[in-house]
């Protein structure tokens, strides 16, 4: 099993149903398990670079918050959209290098 692809797959997921649950939720749909599935992906990520001070780094974990503001909501998600988005391009181009 490539943990990397998967990793890969799994995070589009998130990032659709993220999408998903903003639309439909319009300001009542909760952060913090977008932020604690993130997290855990992140952490995975973080196993598939032994080295130390590279790329991975520059990622850190996401706050695990519900704000009760829609508009703080929506900047949350963003984060949290934006972090999966680098994510996804860092992950994919260490793919892209080792097909190589």
């Amino acid at each position: 099993m490539d943990v990397r692809m998967s990793l890969i797959h799994m995070l589009k997921q998130l990032r659709e149903e993220m999408f998903v649950i903003q639309q439909q939720g319009a300001g009542y749909y909760s952060c913090i398990p977008m932020a604690t599935r993130y997290n855990k992906l992140l952490e995975q990520a973080k196993r598939l670079f032994p080295e130390t001070d590279g790329l991975i780094d520059t990622f850190e974990t996401v706050q695990e918050i519900d704000p009760k503001d829609p508009a703080d909501k929506m900047k949350a998600v963003q984060g949290i959209r934006l972090e999966i988005g680098q994510l996804l391009t860092l992950l994919e181009s260490v793919a892209e290098g080792q097909k190589r």
